[in-house]
């Protein structure tokens, strides 16, 4: 271990970085299931469904395990957020505007990944993406580590802990932030609710027991708090689902199977790429696609991995990572497995902070997290045991210590402060990384560029620019 990982050098030991990898693995665990739901429209155990099940698993583990040996680094790949809701409605757009099926246009669908993939790896190899990497301003690549904190923060207060509940008339999903702390009265909320209000309450408690656990013990210095604390709130939770809601929390593992079903892969997406029907929906509109994918996917991952890295001292003076070519590529490579296997875009996923917190530094954590993907291919319906709820705890927590690079910020300065704050309002509220950097570029360019100090800005940072004007004002 310490010939491949460097442990020493890197201040840690086999067994912080195990922890550490079990940490982050816990926290994004919930993708197993919910990629292939968003990706399918909830076909849950339909052939597609299966397919896209296993090749979650799968690419999440290889890109990892790239991660962790070609880059040394301790951050976890999987289905992009985001990219993956995206990829849905593509495929959706594709199967209505072709009048086909919606396995075929999910099959031409998966040409745009491949296509984005194995672009990245020679610009990844060459180091174009490094290039892009140093565009980014110095003030921007500062408060991309606390608008990642914002947006944990977001996930775990809001969407990772929803729940859809029918209640006065109609249906709708309800989160914690918005409708528990935002009601007007107990009453009322219990009342739009009906019958899930006691759901939310224990979401509630059980979130603030981790989030409690996870600090006191992190104060008392012990490099396992994280998982702990998740492990703390899944008790509770567990505890209320039997005591309180009358519902037995392990019922779904007695009729799980736990055979992987990988002739449903064999048959639905495994190397299922539909060139044909592809081709169909016009080479402007294919090519629009499969820019808008690079942009989006390339500076999620590049801001995940300067705010993760800058967090816990990853960085050089110059707010560089080491090995970043190697992370990039790991990335690249990431995406062509999960095209090959029948995913969308696989990126390394901003829950990753969380191991880094729990003392992860090398590619040892990222390893272990390759391992549990891949063990989820025959144990999914015990990860699936964890609760959401749990793994809330986690982020916010993670995401209150990554607020904390705002004191690197110069807020006397209105040039510098105007980007960063954009960007923190726009990576929760947008939910994505790479529209909240293009965001705070676009703005630190118009200000560079109408105060006289064009001269700031470098021709490549002009270039991001404008293509994220395109991107975000011109209707394709």
């Amino acid at each position: 271990m310490e010939q491949l990982f460097h442990l020493r050098e890197n201040g840690t030991s086999v067994r912080t970085e195990i922890l550490a990898g079990l940490t982050t693995f816990m926290t994004m665990a919930y993708i197993i299931a919910l990629n292939p739901n968003l990706l399918t429209g909830f076909q849950v155990g339909t052939p597609l469904w299966n397919g896209v099940f296993l090749a979650t698993c799968l690419a999440s583990a290889f890109g990892t395990a790239c991660m962790a040996f070609l880059a040394n680094k301790p951050f976890v790949m999987a289905p992009g957020m985001g990219l993956n809701s995206f990829f849905a409605v593509i495929v959706a757009n594709i199967a209505a505007m072709l009048e086909t099926d919606y396995t075929s246009a999910f099959q031409a669908a998966l040409c745009i990944i491949l296509v984005e993939g194995l672009v990245f790896i020679p610009l990844s190899i060459f180091h174009v993406r490094d290039r892009i990497v140093t565009a980014i301003p110095p003030c921007v690549r500062l408060g991309i580590g606390p608008a990642i904190g914002l947006m944990l923060m977001n996930i775990g207060l809001g969407s990772n802990a929803g729940i859809y509940a029918e209640g006065n008339g109609y249906s709708a999903p309800f989160y914690v932030m918005r409708d528990f702390f935002g009601a007007m009265t107990p009453g009322v909320l219990k009342n739009n609710m009906g019958a899930e209000y006691s759901m939310m309450v224990l979401s509630v408690v059980t979130m603030f027991v981790g989030l409690f656990v996870i600090i006191l013990l992190s104060l008392r210095g012990v490099q396992a708090a994280v998982l702990l604390g998740m492990l703390a709130a899944s008790c509770v939770y567990w505890a209320g689902e039997a005591l309180i809601l009358h519902v037995n929390p392990f019922a779904s593992l007695s009729t799980a199977s736990f055979v992987p079903p990988f002739a449903d892969m064999a048959s639905t997406t495994l190397f299922k790429f539909n060139f044909a029907t592809f081709f169909k929906i016009g080479w402007f509109t294919a090519i629009t696609l499969i820019i808008t994918f690079c942009m989006i996917d390339m500076f999620d991952t590049i801001g995940t991995l300067i705010g993760t890295a800058s967090r816990v001292g990853m960085v050089d003076k110059n707010g560089n990572m080491p090995q970043m070519r190697e992370a990039l590529l790991s990335d690249a490579i990431g995406t062509v497995t999960g095209a090959c296997t029948g995913t969308s875009t696989v990126t390394t996923f901003v829950e990753s902070a969380s191991g880094v917190e729990a003392g992860g530094r090398t590619g040892l954590t990222a390893l272990t997290a390759a391992i549990m993907f891949l063990l989820c291919v025959f144990i999914a319906p015990v990860a699936a045991v964890i609760p959401a709820q749990a793994t809330s705890a986690a982020l916010i927590y993670v995401g209150i210590l990554m607020l904390q690079g705002l004191g690197n910020v110069d807020f006397s300065s209105v040039d510098e402060a105007v980007p960063v704050f954009l960007m923190l309002l726009a990576m929760p509220i947008s939910g994505s990384i790479g529209h909240g950097i293009g965001l705070a570029m676009i703005c630190y360019t118009v200000i560079q560029l109408f105060t006289g100090r064009a001269n700031r800005v470098s021709a490549l940072t002009y270039v991001i620019s404008a293509l994220f004007l395109v991107k975000f004002f011109v209707a394709v």
